[in-house]
C-alpha cells in the first residue's frame, strides 16, 4: 500500500475555545494551499482509492479539495483516528483496516500527524523527528514494515516549483545552418 500523509491546510488562527476551534474552516491561503498540493499530486499522477480525514472542518475541507481537484470521486471517510487526540495504535489500527487498497490519502493535525509518520517508518516505536508544515504532504510504501519513506513535500517546496514552472512555452532557438566540410 502507499500511504499518502497530507497535514491540514491553513486554517488561520486557533480558537481559544475548543468546541469553537473544531469548526474553524480553511483561509485563502489554505484552499490555495489545496490546489497546489493537488496540482504536484496531478503531475505526479497519483489517484486515491480513499480519502481519510479528521472529522474536524479544516481536515475535511482539505480532504475534499485536494480530492475534488484529483478526480476522486468516492466519499471522505471520516475517522477519530486522525484527530488532534488520536493515538498511535488508533493510527495504526486505521492503516491495518485500509491495507487492502493500493494508495491511501489520509488528511491530520500537528504534531500528531508527524508521529504517525514517524511510527511507520521507523522501528523504534517513532523515534524520528519529523517536520510537517501546514500543507506538507509524504508518501510512504508500506509494502514492508516498517514503511519506506518515499518523498516528503514540504509547501513552500511544492509552492516555488509551481511558480517557477514557465506559463508560456518556451521560445524556440534559432537552428543555425551547419556548414558542411566536404571530405578529402
Amino acid at each position: 500500500m502507499n500511504l499518502y500523509i497530507l497535514r491540514h491546510a491553513s486554517a488561520g488562527t486557533r480558537r481559544a475555545n475548543p468546541i469553537i476551534d473544531v469548526k474553524r474552516p480553511l483561509d485563502k491561503e489554505g484552499k490555495q494551499q489545496c490546489v497546489l498540493v493537488a496540482n504536484c499530486l496531478n503531475a505526479l499522477r497519483v489517484q486515491f482509492d480513499l480519502v481519510a480525514s479528521s472529522p474536524l472542518k479544516r481536515a475535511m475541507q482539505t480532504a475534499s479539495l485536494v480530492g475534488n481537484e484529483i478526480g476522486h470521486e468516492g466519499k471522505i471517510m471520516a475517522t477519530e483516528a486522525l484527530a488532534p487526540g488520536a493515538t498511535i495504535p488508533q493510527f495504526q489500527k486505521l492503516v491495518a483496516d485500509l491495507s487492502r487498497h493500493e494508495n491511501v490519502l489520509v488528511v491530520g493535525h500537528s504534531p500528531n500527524i508527524q508521529q504517525f509518520l514517524a511510527s511507520i517508518v521507523t522501528p523504534a516505536a517513532g523515534k524520528a523527528n519529523l517536520r510537517m508544515r501546514k500543507s506538507a504532504i509524504a508518501r510512504v510504501d508500506l509494502t514492508q514494515r516498517p514503511g519506506i519513506l518515499v518523498w516528503l513535500l514540504d509547501p513552500r517546496l511544492v509552492r516555488m516549483i509551481y511558480t517557477s514552472i514557465p506559463r508560456k512555452p518556451r521560445r524556440k532557438t534559432s537552428r543555425k545552418a551547419v556548414k558542411k566540410v566536404p571530405r578529402k
